[in-house]
């Protein structure tokens, strides 16, 4: 066994006697050690419930003849983070999530992980860990938040980011929001739309390093939640004894049938990053080109909030991922041979069905005929640009309009609530890439405010988008605004022209007169000069290659 070199022989007497110190004796140490790493704070709502879902893996771990051995990851809220300093954080602390697990797990000698994330970064962080570490290693996290009822309709906090704007819009009162505000989030779990979170859990059950149910089941469903947890500790002493691994898993046809369901499901646009990292970790180059190559071959069906009215809840109840993949594999969408932490996708997905036509639509009569997610290119993105496109309006999906343009993300959010911003505008927002912001904010303030007064604008941006976010907001440009990008030479009533279906991004503006603007353009003095956010905008590659670290 790997834990080996932490318990057997007589140099390590003062290792076993640390461990005894931990109350953990002499035949436990014979057993497999397997490292529990719970991401448990009370900061996230999606976080809250984890340290049921933990005790309940470690009970699965014991029961299958290992000992089990709990430690934490940091966790950020997005939500939280939003909007202010702090979401330059949150992609940044994926590397942290990934390197502290690799930390603990090397220097503690496991032989196996059982991951519990569920929300945002902490799914992709410890994919990543995994992929790195290359031990048997399942993720089990803690499930989709309920939605709330607000006027009898469903809603979820996508509409408590809305509000903002309908309430500068003069379109409800103080008192309205703050019912709004009341009822939107009832409980635990990931936000209940398919946002970042719920499109990465559905994924890591895609990539076939979750169980089924892993991305659909409710947080609220306790028990239903506990069994798929005990399930991942069992399964991860078995994994240990066929000597399975993460890059058994996770191969290029896994990424594949990743990006083909997200694709089909419309998930987050963050979604391209994290692939792409965790992919890189693994050791597979995962090219911007193959997310448009699949979604231009797959059909968009389902339509989840914020695209729709349905929630995750609905999903779960139409039959779930296994659901999805078994309808997109009647196209030869799906690799079924490919393996996942209990046996093939074929048979995880062979006696799935679709239980509900109205939240899972068929191949042959999807919402779209193409995927949920485009890359564009163009002369604004010469590397590449990403949009949701199954949240973009069939009125916006070409559009052209007049720059306005803000040099950071509170700047665009104060124009856009002070009135600035018209319809036939298309706002700019730029040095918020991984570099310049530096961690590349998530926008979802100025795309609810904008949702909220219900103008009709594009926003383009080297930053990112929430899952949350909708609307014509076309994020991830690069090369970004702090390399010199073409995003960085924009000026005030240059015409954008936005071409989703044509996958095409460009300002019109002559080659000669980018070209006097890119000599007179000087690189601005960076954000933040010290800390770990300056480590980080110095060490990130460009949002194209996943914004790793070098």
């Amino acid at each position: 066994m790997r834990s080996d070199i932490v318990k057997k022989g007589a140099t390590r007497c003062a290792h076993r006697s640390l461990f005894y110190a931990d109350g953990f004796g002499p035949e436990d140490l014979k057993k497999p050690l397997i490292g529990i790493c719970n991401s448990f704070n009370e900061i996230i709502p999606g976080h809250i419930l984890l340290r049921d879902i933990a005790q309940a893996a470690k009970l699965g771990v014991a029961a299958a003849g290992g000992t089990p051995m709990e430690f934490p990851a940091i966790g950020v809220c997005d939500g939280i983070a939003m909007g202010h300093t702090g979401m330059k954080f949150s992609l940044a602390s994926r590397e942290l999530i990934a390197d502290s697990i690799e930390a603990v797990a090397m220097a503690s000698g496991f032989d196996g992980l059982v991951l519990i994330p569920n929300c945002d970064k902490i799914v992709p962080g410890m994919l990543m860990a995994a992929a790195r570490l290359n031990i048997p290693t399942v993720v089990v996290s803690g499930g989709p938040m309920l939605p709330g009822r607000f006027h009898g309709r469903d809603v979820s906090v996508s509409q408590a980011f809305e509000a903002a704007g309908a309430f500068a819009a003069g379109k409800i009162d103080a008192n309205e929001m703050a019912d709004l505000e009341a009822h939107v989030c009832p409980g635990c779990g990931s936000c209940a739309g398919l946002f970042t979170a719920n499109t990465m859990n559905s994924l890591t059950e895609v990539l076939g390093m979750g169980l089924p149910g892993n991305g659909t089941i409710p947080a609220a469903y306790t028990g239903a939640r506990r069994l798929l947890a005990k399930r991942a500790g069992e399964v991860v002493m078995d994994l240990i004894k066929k000597d399975i691994k993460p890059r058994d898993i996770m191969t290029r046809e896994a990424f594949e049938n990743a990006i083909t369901v997200d694709m089909g499901i419309g998930g987050s646009s963050n979604t391209v990053l994290h692939l792409t990292a965790i992919a890189h970790e693994a050791g597979i180059e995962i090219p911007a080109p193959l997310f448009d190559e699949i979604s231009r071959r797959t059909p968009y069906i389902t339509k989840l909030s914020p695209a729709g009215k349905h929630h995750m809840t609905d999903l779960n109840e139409a039959g779930g991922i296994p659901a999805v993949m078994h309808e997109l594999s009647k196209k030869g969408l799906i690799h079924l041979d490919a393996l996942t932490v209990t046996g093939t996708v074929k048979d995880r997905i062979e006696n799935a069905e679709v239980l509900d036509r109205n939240v899972i639509h068929s191949v042959e009569e999807p919402y779209r005929k193409e995927g949920g997610i485009a890359i564009l290119h163009g002369n604004l993105a010469p590397d590449y640009a990403v949009v949701k496109a199954s949240a973009v309006s069939e009125d916006m999906l070409v559009y052209k309009g007049k720059a306005k343009c803000y040099s950071s993300e509170e700047a665009g959010v104060n124009a856009i609530m002070a009135g600035e911003i018209h319809d036939g505008d298309v706002v700019v927002i730029r040095y918020e890439g991984p570099k310049g912001g530096p961690g590349m904010q998530e926008m979802l303030n100025p795309t609810a405010v904008i949702t909220g007064m219900g103008l009709k604008v594009g926003l383009i941006t080297d930053g990112r988008f929430s899952g949350a976010s909708q609307g014509a907001c076309i994020g991830h440009i690069s090369p970004e605004a702090m390399e010199g990008g073409p995003i960085a030479l924009i000026e005030d009533g240059d015409i954008i022209s936005i071409d989703i279906p044509n996958r095409k991004l460009e300002l019109e503006v002559s080659d000669e007169e980018l070209a006097k603007r890119r000599a007179a353009w000087k690189k601005p003095e960076p954000k933040i000069k010290t800390g770990y956010l300056s480590r980080y905008a110095k060490l990130t590659t460009s949002a194209s290659t996943g914004a790793v670290l070098k």
